[in-house]
């Protein structure tokens, strides 16, 4: 039965208590039960010995994940994976397991103060953790190389996407701004060989992502730079790119980032913001829920925000750029947002 054909009452329960699954599937995740079943279906007492976890609770938990779709339970009594559970296997292509590591974890702690973001305008995630994201993963490695992992799962189909709707023959030289681990300029790059490119982001993030450039071989079209993009940005490139990173900033900070990167620009560069644009209007579809979700997720640990088209068009015209087009990509979360100098 859809949620359509539920009575209403039920069709609320079942969204109510949607984090029972939430919370499941965290737990098979940190267990790392799909990698324990990779080779087919397993008992849920050999399952536990090898987790050190209590067989009989394990097997409950299990019995949820089979309702929802994410393993299988044959006549044995022995658990398997779905596709959806496969997903959660370790470095299988589309592997979404440190995405359930990072939304199961700290982003839903934050979550559970979602009612001070709406009284104050505040990132509950600063309450909770008692500094803000950037500087509680900076101080936690293991959970900043996790967070890394799980941005790459969403940028290695952004930088397919962009790589191809975006005409990048013109241009020589781009700056990835805030670029993390490099997925998204070493997807550009591989696809344009032309092309080189500076990976610009904090000091520490850079010298996680420094090997990875290396073992990809891109090492000699790629340099990986630290720095501050608050205070600078390396000029003379023809575009700065920023994926996913002014969503993470109010209004100001947002205006100060691209300032910055303004201020390196040649009167012939462009700036190039890749995130979704907040729709006119939202309704039920799946780019509507996906926008507005990421908005209030924004909302709660980063303070920043996404944004519609007007509010984009009013950023670039603070900085001195101006929007020249909005260019869709297959992904609703994936636009790239071209901005000219004035």
């Amino acid at each position: 039965m859809s949620a359509q054909e539920m009575p209403p009452p039920l069709a609320l329960y079942r969204m109510i208590s949607g984090f029972y699954v939430s919370r499941a599937i965290h737990v098979m995740a940190r267990l790392g039960i799909a990698d324990l079943l990779s080779d087919g279906p397993v008992h849920a007492d050999e399952l536990a010995r090898h987790t050190k976890t209590h067989a009989p609770s394990l097997k409950r938990v299990l019995r949820l994940l089979v309702t929802a779709g994410v393993a299988t339970e044959d006549e044995e009594g022995r658990f398997g994976l779905t596709a959806m559970g496969d997903c959660l296997r370790t470095g299988v292509p589309g592997s979404m397991r440190a995405v359930a590591l990072l939304f199961g974890g700290i982003t839903e702690r934050a979550w559970g103060e979602l009612h001070y973001s709406v009284e104050t305008g505040e990132p509950a995630f600063r309450r909770v953790f008692g500094k803000d994201s950037f500087a509680y993963l900076a101080e936690h490695p293991e959970e900043a190389a996790n967070f890394d992992a799980a941005m790459s799962t969403f940028t290695a189909p952004i930088a397919e996407v962009v790589a191809t709707a975006y005409d990048f023959s013109g241009l020589r030289h781009v700056v990835d701004v805030g670029g993390g681990n490099g997925a998204l300029l070493a997807g550009i790059l591989k696809a344009h060989p032309r092309l080189k490119g500076t990976l610009f982001d904090l000091p520490e993030v850079v010298e996680r992502a420094g090997p990875r450039l290396h073992q990809l071989g891109l090492a000699d079209r790629c340099d990986a730079v630290g720095g501050d993009f608050f205070a600078h940005v390396p000029e003379g490139a023809d575009a700065y790119l920023l994926k996913h990173v002014i969503h993470d900033w109010n209004d100001d900070q947002a205006a100060a980032i691209l300032r910055t990167c303004r201020k390196a620009m040649s009167p012939a560069a462009r700036l190039l913001i890749v995130e979704g644009v907040y729709p006119p209007r939202i309704d039920q579809s799946e780019a509507s829920r996906g926008a507005a979700a990421n908005d209030v997720n924004m909302l709660v640990c980063t303070g920043g925000r996404q944004r519609s088209e007007a509010e984009f068009r009013n950023l670039y015209e603070a900085v001195g750029l101006s929007l020249s087009r909005i260019i869709p990509t297959d992904l609703p979360y994936a636009s790239v947002i071209e901005g000219v100098p004035d």
